[in-house]
């Protein structure tokens, strides 16, 4: 080789370097802007703009370097791509020759806007002129619709035009990193051509393959799987795996058969996405079960989608709150802020069906629906409210419709009625959230039954002991209650626990005619202390609130019939509650005040009573007439009364009714089996019905058999109509098991001494009365029968026992049975002058012997001496036995016979002996009433007698 050809050979790199690095710089490239937009817009299929300066790197490769770069027509149809940088590489040798052949094309900082739906989606199938490129994006940002794609790098890669083109990439999707590959086959002679898209981010992937059809659209079938559906859409964490068929065309792509485990449940699913005429995604996932809380908790977390989502969600079982749902329905629709469910329904536990409609917007959630089953009380209890607090017969059958709206500071419940074991109600309320929630509530029944639902017994101290940790505002209303036998209209409870208080504004109810009303405040602590506390009782009679809190008290219609008025105020602690009461039944008058230890059940206080008339007030205790024997003028009682649990007790009572003065202490105990009456009763004067009439009514003896009783009686003086007076009674009334007795009795009677016992068996059918009584030392000053026949005067001894049985005085009377014995000394016989015609007989004159027996036997008295004999009675009739006597001037005789005191008749013979050895008793037979006797005397005997003498 030449020295030249060495030297040529030498310089020739040299020669190539000094051209490619002056070559190029001797290029006008302002000049070649259309060029380079020319060959840009070539390889983009787009017109192209550059609007910044041209830069040129030679090495260690050719570029050509544009800012402020714009994709797209005018118009802003279309795509539209705007770029902060286009690097144009090319190729060096044909750049040396001064031709531009581009290598690849990168656009740095893109902001590209694809407008969908695309015309066609043939459109993504590749151009023909598309060979021999390689295009890539950086730190790009992609709008496709409504979605939005940051931190974008994409290469497309076209090698030939028989070559697949391949789009390989990455972006971000809600702050996690997507990796995508998309191939794009070329299409063949029938205009098909293969499509495969692969998707990956953290945790799932997913991909499409199928065809791009020469109609137009994509055909194929899609798979998905991952550790986390959550990253996918807005789900509960859990692995999942999906696959179906897969459908595009220019307004939709359709997934649909999708066969879908998730977190190991199967079911089957399908989603649309349709482009037209607004973006939109629905999805539709059939479960075999679903974990309704997961799925909530994931909606109210996941962000703001950017296009509307729907979800149309079936599962065979859910999982609620601990609870198990059936048959699971319902849509939900998202879309920007606001969240609509549409069409929910369920079958929850109780065989309860359950519909609900709402949207939720803001942090707000609004619902309305409807429910209804056959129990109540299974379905709270599926829910973990403790229902087995009341009966098993309540909460049974319910149905309800409302609304209901929750948000950030509250839930309200603006709209509801149903119905629960057959009562109907109506309402609405809201519940304040915060450190301290507040409860308003306003609700009207129509019947409320409150048995089974609340204890019979109510502990309200031990409820204000404790206060709740929240604020209420309570307004209720019923047509009816009913709860522990009470039942009460128009009942209304207007009340609120706010400040550690709970404050009664007013509640109010009516029993039968009467309106009762409770108002005042009370404050919570270990001991509750009450202000203003007032109940107001009447407007009406005393019968409906009677029936109501005392229905087997059995008493008289006369005076339940009385209109009443009572109102109890108090106030102070619970431990020293300051009570005052006053109030009117009819004309009786009550005033009272006292101290009250409610957590003991203890109290003191005076009670007083006042009543203008005490025989009307006793006739309205159920007497048939005004007792007449009680005597005229008022009556008052006063009493300081102490209460303990199972008793109570009056002491320094003074009582004044009509002609009755007493005074003492009585105590009621009743925590034994049956109520018993102790004490002592010191009476001045103490008036006592008569014996009554055969015509009189039925007696009463039912009270006996509700309380047992010992009772110390004292009086000085006992007053019973058509009997003496009797003085300084003494006794013990003791009541036993229905079975009364007055033991001890001592009384005073005509300067005399009277002993004895009185018993009652009011537990007997029919009644029992017995007694025994004795008489000694008396002095008779009247008659003592007030008959015809009678006993005037004398000094009187007596003894007897009898027995009785029946509910009325006849019935008394007809089974009358005893005996006894008396005596008659210096006494008068009223009726008859049997010592007279005695005396007459002693006349010589024998005419006017029988004329004065005659007349003797006509009426008069006689004079006793002494007067001794017995008596026995059976069913009522009393027989005399051995009854004699001795009269004045030595006279002698007997009376005999029996009285029917059933009937009021006499059967009787007074005998007188006349004077004269022989001599055959003179007689007078008396039959018929007591109070008008037939005479027959029997003077015959001793009329022929005489004759024969």
């Amino acid at each position: 080789m030449s020295r030249r050809a060495l030297l040529l050979l030498l310089a020739l790199p040299a020669a190539l370097l000094a051209l490619a690095w002056f070559g190029p710089r001797m290029l006008d490239w302002e000049a070649q802007r259309m060029r380079v937009a020319a060959i840009v817009e070539a390889r983009l299929g787009r017109p192209v703009g550059l609007g910044g300066p041209l830069r040129v790197t030679l090495l260690p490769q050719p570029m050509v370097e544009a800012s402020r770069v714009h994709v797209g027509t005018p118009d802003g149809e279309g795509l539209g791509i705007t770029a902060r940088a286009l690097r144009l590489r090319l190729g060096l040798l044909p750049l040396l020759f001064g031709r531009f052949e581009p290598r690849d094309l990168v656009l740095v900082g893109a902001d590209i806007r694809l407008p969908w739906p695309p015309e066609t989606i043939g459109a993504l199938r590749p151009p023909p002129w598309l060979t021999d490129f390689d295009a890539s994006i950086e730190s790009s940002r992609v709008s496709v619709g409504g979605a939005v794609f940051e931190g974008v790098a994409a290469r497309l890669a076209a090698p030939g035009p028989l070559d697949a083109v391949r789009i390989e990439g990455s972006f971000t999707w809600r702050s996690a990193p997507v990796r995508f590959e998309a191939v794009v086959g070329r299409p063949g002679y029938d205009g098909v051509a293969t499509l495969d898209v692969v998707l990956g981010v953290t945790g799932a992937s997913a991909s499409a393959r199928g065809v791009l059809v020469a109609e137009g659209g994509f055909e194929g079938r899609v798979e998905a799987s991952g550790s986390d559906i959550a990253t996918l859409f807005a789900a509960p964490s859990g692995a999942f795996r999906a696959t179906g068929r897969l459908a595009v065309t220019g307004e939709l792509a359709a997934a649909d058969d999708l066969a879908l485990d998730i977190a190991g449940v199967t079911g089957r699913g399908a989603a649309t996405f349709r482009f037209a005429p607004e973006p939109r995604l629905d999805v539709a996932l059939a479960l075999a079960r679903l974990d309704l809380d997961a799925w909530v908790a994931a909606l109210r977390r996941a962000p703001q989608p950017p296009i509307p989502v729907g979800l149309d969600l079936s599962a065979e079982v859910a999982a609620f709150h601990g609870a198990t749902l059936r048959g699971l329905r319902g849509g939900v629709m998202r879309e920007g802020d606001r969240l609509v469910l549409s069409n929910v329904s369920a079958m929850l536990p109780g065989e309860a069906q359950l519909i609900a409609a709402g949207s939720a917007q803001g942090g707000r959630l609004e619902l309305s629906g409807q429910a209804s089953g056959a129990s109540l009380r299974a379905t709270l209890a599926a829910f973990g409210v403790p229902v087995d607090r009341f009966a098993a017969t309540r909460l049974r059958a319910f149905e309800a419709t409302g609304r209901v709206a929750l948000d950030a500071a509250q839930l309200s419940v603006p709209e509801l009625a149903g119905m629960v074991d057959g009562a109907r109600l109506s309402g609405a309320g809201v519940l304040r959230f915060g450190a301290r929630p507040v409860l308003a509530a306003g609700l009207t029944f129509d019947r409320l039954d409150l048995d089974g639902l609340l204890p019979e017994r109510l502990a309200p101290l031990e409820a204000l002991r404790a206060p709740p940790g929240f604020d209420a505002n309570l307004r209720l209303a019923a047509e009816t209650i009913a709860w522990a036998g009470i039942r009460a209209e128009r009942a209304s409870l207007d009340a609120a626990v706010e400040q550690g208080r709970v404050t009664i504004r007013r509640a109010a109810a009516r029993l039968g005619e009467d309106d009762v009303s409770l108002a005042g405040t009370a404050a919570f602590g270990a001991t509750p202390r009450f202000t203003d506390v007032t109940l107001d009782l009447g407007g009406g009679t005393a019968s409906g609130v009677a029936q109501a809190l005392l229905p087997n008290a059995g008493l008289p219609d006369a005076l339940l019939a009385q209109p009443l008025r009572l109102r109890l105020t108090g106030t102070g602690p619970s431990d020293a509650l300051a009570v005052t009461t006053e109030g009117e039944l009819g004309e009786l008058r009550v005033a009272g005040q006292g101290t009250l230890v409610l957590g003991q059940g203890r109290g003191s206080g005076s009670l007083t009573l006042r009543h203008p008339g005490a025989p009307r007030l006793v006739s309205l205790l159920g007497l048939a007439e005004p007792p007449a024997w009680m005597g005229e003028g008022s009556l008052s009682m006063v009493a300081a009364l102490n209460v303990a649990p199972g008793s109570l007790a009056a002491e320094n009572m003074e009582l004044v009714a009509g002609g009755l003065r007493a005074r003492g202490q009585l105590a009621l105990a009743l925590d034994g089996a049956r109520p018993r009456l102790t004490g002592r009763i010191v009476a001045d004067r103490l008036p006592l019905p008569g014996v009554p009439g055969r015509e009189a009514p039925p007696l009463v003896v039912a009270p006996v058999g509700r309380v047992d009783a010992d009772v110390a009686i004292e009086a000085a003086e006992v007053v019973i109509p058509d009997l003496p007076v009797l003085q300084a009674v003494t006794g013990r009334l003791t009541v036993e098991d229905g079975k009364a007795a007055l033991d001890g009795l001592r009384a005073g009677l005509g300067g005399g001494t009277l002993e004895g016992r009185l018993a009652l068996d009011a537990v007997a059918q029919p009644p029992v009365f017995s007694g025994s009584l004795g008489l000694s030392g008396a002095t008779l000053t009247g008659p003592l029968f007030g008959t015809p026949f009678d006993v005037t005067s004398g000094q009187v001894e007596a003894q007897g026992r009898f027995t009785a049985s029946g509910h009325g005085a006849a019935a008394l009377l007809s089974t009358l049975t005893g005996e006894g014995r008396f005596g008659l000394a210096n006494g008068v016989l009223g009726g008859v002058a049997l010592a007279g015609a005695a005396a007459a007989a002693a006349r010589d004159d024998a005419a006017a012997a029988e004329q004065g027996v005659r007349e003797a036997l006509e009426g008069g008295a006689t004079a006793l001496d002494r007067l001794t004999g017995g008596w026995r009675a059976a069913d009522g009739q009393v027989a005399l036995e051995g009854v004699g006597f001795a009269a004045e001037g030595g006279a002698t005789g007997a009376i005999e016979g029996r009285i029917d005191i059933t009937r009021g008749a006499l059967d009787l013979r007074f005998a007188v002996q006349p004077p004269g050895e022989g001599a055959p008793p003179i007689a007078l037979r008396v039959t018929g009433p007591a109070e008008a006797p037939r005479r027959q005397p029997e003077v015959a005997p001793w009329a022929r007698w005489r004759a024969e003498r």
